[in-house]
């Protein structure tokens, strides 16, 4: 069945329901006889008398409202169709229009911007998370830092160490250093010199492998004593957000085994999840705004960073990240926040109300023409992108068109209609519907 008859067939179903009332009141008619509905290639409205307060009854000749008992009054003839509704439509008397507060919106021609509103929450930027660990075994002594949610600066001391390996380290170092100068005073062969110069700078590179700071060595090459413990420093500034135990005082350090986490929090990530129809539209770059209802008059800006590599598939949904600038640091991770994507929209498109499509769940959108005299035609169009209550329409429609923005008093129960439809799809043999 073609989307126009259907539209004709819902608006005669609409007026027939309306008419229940006056026939319960009138009494049984003749089979099949409807007194709302006649087609234009009868004689009109010739001969049919209405009630002004009831306009849903309607009598062949005069006599009083079987309702409220007041005069009927003739109906007057209706204009014939202008040439521009030619075609399937229905046509549609005054009393219907207003009963029913029937509104129309021009189609126009405009910019329509166009945002994904979203929610997400929080997180550390990954980009930057430190993390501190040793390159040599070791025993922690003196923690500094052993609170998670401290702030920490870079090259602070966050504690101290005893590694033997360390040690042994310092002391090749210490004992290359003075087989150097023994053979300088010697004044040894100057090839020799050169090697223990050379085994002298792979012991000092030993030791910055192993993160010493150039002021740690030099202070080893003045004392000339090996440090039972050395201090480590931060490599960052932050937030301390993990930590290998709940005490650090005397835990073992392992290569490769993260002791601290430390966090810069001047920007976060808002990780947000987009639906399957957003993704024709999204791109990395795109600008965002972001609020919080901890802060309901402040606005942060960011940006769409990446998006992970598949889709969830419990949600269907695809996980993105925005950059959330926070110099101020009044954002924590974990908070909540309402993520606003703005995206290119469209240019110098004609737009319509949205609540001015009919959705037929098929793939098919429908909207109303106001053609004028009382024509409504319906028509299929291609829509593109909606936003903020309007949508662009792609095909179907011209500037200047009226479309009817109060469908809704056409819909009913799609299983209440079907029986009507397939009763009444038959019988529409072509031209016009007079509804009243």
């Amino acid at each position: 069945m073609t989307a126009k008859r259907l539209f004709t067939v819902v608006l005669t179903v609409a007026a027939l329901a309306a008419a229940a009332i006056a026939i319960r009141h009138i009494g049984a008619r003749t089979e099949g006889e409807s007194p709302e509905i006649h087609s234009s290639v009868d004689s009109g409205a010739a001969g049919l008398y209405t009630c002004g307060m009831h306009p849903q009854v309607m009598l062949e000749g005069p006599g009083q409202c079987p309702i409220c008992g007041m005069n009927l009054t003739p109906i007057e003839s209706r204009p014939a169709p202008p040439a521009a509704a030619a075609g399937p439509g229905v046509h549609v008397s005054r009393n219907f229009l207003q009963n029913f507060a029937v509104r129309t919106a021009i189609v126009e021609r405009a910019d329509l911007p166009a945002r994904i509103r979203t929610i997400g929450y929080l997180e550390h930027d990954e980009a930057r998370l430190v993390s501190v660990h040793t390159k040599f075994e070791g025993w922690i002594e003196r923690p500094r830092v052993n609170i998670v949610g401290e702030t920490v600066s870079k090259g602070e001391v966050l504690f101290e160490i005893y590694s033997p390996d360390l040690v042994a380290v310092q002391e090749e170092f210490l004992a290359e250093i003075a087989f150097v100068d023994r053979l300088r005073e010697m004044e040894a062969y100057p090839g020799a010199v050169s090697r223990a110069e050379a085994h002298l700078q792979a012991a000092e590179d030993r030791l910055r492998r192993w993160d010493l700071t150039s002021q740690q060595i030099e202070h080893l090459r003045a004392a000339g004593k090996a440090s039972r413990t050395v201090e480590v420093y931060s490599p960052g500034s932050g937030y301390v957000v993990d930590k290998q135990a709940e005490s650090l005082e005397g835990i073992k350090a392992v290569p490769g085994t993260t002791i601290l986490t430390i966090a810069d929090h001047s920007t976060l990530w808002a990780k947000v999840e987009f639906f399957e129809h957003h993704l024709e539209d999204l791109r990395v770059g795109l600008t965002a705004d972001i609020s919080l209802d901890a802060f309901p008059r402040r606005r942060w800006r960011g940006r769409l960073l990446f998006f992970e590599p598949s889709m969830s598939p419990e949600t269907q949904t695809l996980t993105g990240y925005v950059e959330v600038e926070n110099s101020d640091g009044r954002l924590r991770p974990k908070m909540y926040a309402t993520i606003e994507i703005q995206l290119p929209g469209a240019k110098d498109a004609l737009i319509v109300p949205a609540q001015a499509v009919l959705r037929s769940g098929k793939g098919r959108d429908i909207v109303i023409i106001d053609a004028g005299n009382g024509i409504f035609v319906p028509r299929e169009i291609e829509l593109g992108i909606e936003s903020e209550g309007l949508v662009h329409v792609s095909e179907g429609l011209a500037e200047g068109e009226r479309v009817v923005t109060s469908s809704q008093f056409l819909l009913d129960s799609e299983s209440n209609l079907q029986a009507a439809v397939d009763r009444l799809a038959d019988s529409t043999v072509g031209g016009h519907l007079h509804v009243h």
